[in-house]
């Protein structure tokens, strides 16, 4: 907790998942069919103050491949949220398959000079390189999600709470097993990529919450973010041990294969928590028919949110409900708790 406490006083502003500023707001894309954001996910540009027309500004945009709901969602949003604005022009460059297929994508970018540039990473760490050569080049950067080490690669960094997620998941895990009077409890994580801090940050997350309750995890296994990876990992989880009272996977997505090794084990003595906020997760919760309780949000939303914050960079203005007169350095979103009892409330923003 103490690294984390000293991250945190640097200055950053929390939103619970919503507006940011004019223009901005909630997500898009159900888990496995691609479709355009909602209205009550994207919304217009139709209101006073900043959502009014200014200067024409062109946006760079890159983001990985369209492999996994969360990441479909975030394109789809950014897509949908540059639309909404008549003084922003989207252009969008393939990601490639990994980091460096995408860092070359990304100098065509600098090469066309974008008033600003939208950036989720395959790896934060592998592209700070490319942030700095475009800051240095006088184009600003916001980065997405997957953040740069140096501070100097980006204008902007806004992402979800990703310490938070795990806070989240395990307050709600010890509340429940609080509340069934379980003692000495089994508690089983199933991660996502080890190799990204993101991930390293929700286990931290979870592990500090869990040990201030006198609690640790039993066992702990790394998907992929995939649902084969969910599946498989899960299967071997459950082979390891045979009881459990609670488990954290953190990505909807990989849950649905998750789920579907804990329906072939035949297994239900516990209840799992999953991550992220997809529309399948939240309609389970809500049906209360499977071992899924409650998700933990890391919405999809911020690429709306960056794409109308990264317009106000490029215009050269502020966010309109904050008396400062730039865009804030960062931003990160809080994670929230889903739960059958207000999944009906969320249902629709989920991805």
């Amino acid at each position: 907790m103490t690294q984390h406490s000293r991250d945190m006083s640097r200055r950053r502003l929390l939103f619970g998942g919503a507006a940011v500023g004019a223009g901005v707001l909630l997500a898009g894309c159900t888990s496995n069919e691609k479709q355009t954001p909602t209205e009550a996910q994207t919304k217009a540009a139709d209101g006073g103050g900043n959502a009014e027309p200014g200067k024409q500004v062109t946006i760079g945009f890159s983001a990985p491949a369209e492999s996994h709901g969360w990441i479909a969602a975030i394109t789809n949003n950014a897509k949908a949220q540059a639309a909404a604005y008549s003084d922003v022009q989207l252009k969008s460059v393939e990601a490639g398959a990994d980091a460096a297929a995408q860092r070359a994508a990304l100098s065509t970018l600098i090469a066309e000079r974008p008033d600003v540039i939208v950036l989720l990473p395959f790896d934060g760490k592998e592209l700070n390189s490319f942030g700095l050569e475009a800051m240095k080049a006088g184009i600003p950067v916001v980065n997405l999600d997957r953040a740069f080490p140096d501070a100097k690669a980006y204008r902007l960094q806004i992402k979800g709470d990703n310490y938070g997620m795990g806070v989240a998941a395990a307050t709600f895990i010890v509340e429940q097993l609080k509340a069934k009077n379980v003692s000495n409890p089994v508690i089983a994580e199933i991660a996502g990529m080890d190799e990204l801090e993101l991930t390293q940050e929700r286990t931290q997350g979870f592990n500090d919450t869990l040990a201030q309750n006198g609690l640790k995890v039993a066992n702990r296994r790394a998907a992929r973010f995939t649902i084969d990876s969910g599946q498989q990992e899960t299967s071997q989880l459950l082979q390891a041990l045979p009881k459990i009272d609670a488990i954290w996977n953190h990505d909807d997505d990989q849950g649905i294969g998750v789920l579907a090794a804990i329906n072939q084990a035949n297994r239900n003595e516990f209840f799992m928590v999953g991550g992220a906020g997809s529309k399948k997760a939240m309609e389970d919760i809500k049906a209360d028919n499977t071992v899924l309780k409650a998700t933990v949000t890391y919405s999809p939303s911020m690429a709306s949110s960056a794409i109308s914050l990264a317009r106000l960079i490029g215009q050269g203005r502020g966010m309109s409900d904050l008396v400062e007169l730039q865009v804030p350095k960062e931003i990160i979103l809080a994670s929230e708790t889903i739960t059958k009892e207000n999944a009906s409330d969320y249902l629709k923003l989920g991805f």
